[in-house]
């Protein structure tokens, strides 16, 4: 049997090649946000930022300097790379995303907030980021939405009860039967009534039409 072949791939390459843990995509974002705030971020900042040790960000800035995502020897300022200046743009922009989300949207407070949206932010695929980004500039702008909506969710979120304009237009679509009878508080069905169409070779079709448009 031949003997296996030897990877000759660098220990830094492989190391490079691994995807980043939360704890480092968090770090990138700190040097990131910092980087924008000052013209030199340091150790000591990092540290402020993350509230941990500086012996702790100092190995963690190894590892980054390793992957090639920050450039940073022992006492000079910590600079990110280009690649590491792309991953920790990337990761406040799903941070401001999510905290917009939850504070504007879900009204939930900014603290709990911002703690939430730094473990979501790693766990949540582009697609799904996109999504809802999608979804909450949706809400903004369709003329159903919009900020009296978002007034009537926190009303239902606080109080328990259906606003009565909720109320009104949910009465407006019919629902299937549950059991041979309908869901408490919800309004029958208006009737319907069909119409027939002549289609190629005088066959009738039939389509429904609410009786009130």
């Amino acid at each position: 049997m031949e003997a296996a072949k030897k990877d000759k791939t660098s220990p830094k390459k492989k190391l490079a090649d691994k995807p980043l843990t939360a704890t480092m995509e968090d770090y990138l974002e700190a040097i990131y946000d910092l980087d924008q705030d000052k013209k030199v971020v340091r150790v000591k900042d990092i540290a402020k930022r993350l509230d941990v040790k500086m012996p702790t960000v100092t190995s963690a800035l190894k590892t980054l300097n390793e992957r090639g995502m920050v450039h940073y020897e022992k006492y000079e300022y910590v600079e990110l790379t280009t690649e590491g200046s792309a991953v920790g743009h990337e990761m406040h922009r799903r941070h401001r995303l999510l905290l917009k989300f939850l504070t504007d949207i879900l009204k939930i407070d900014h603290q709990v907030a911002d703690e939430e949206a730094c473990k979501m932010e790693h766990a949540l695929s582009l697609s799904t980021l996109e999504r809802l980004a999608d979804f909450m500039a949706f809400i903004q702008d369709c003329p159903r939405a919009g900020e009296s909506w978002l007034e009537h969710f926190d009303t239902y979120r606080t109080s328990g009860n259906k606003p009565q304009a909720c109320a009104s237009c949910t009465e407006q679509f019919s629902c299937e039967e549950i059991g041979g009878q309908r869901p408490s508080g919800v309004a029958q069905p208006k009737p319907v009534i069909k119409r027939k169409v002549s289609g190629k070779g005088g066959a009738p079709a039939g389509r429904k039409r609410s009786k009130n448009p």
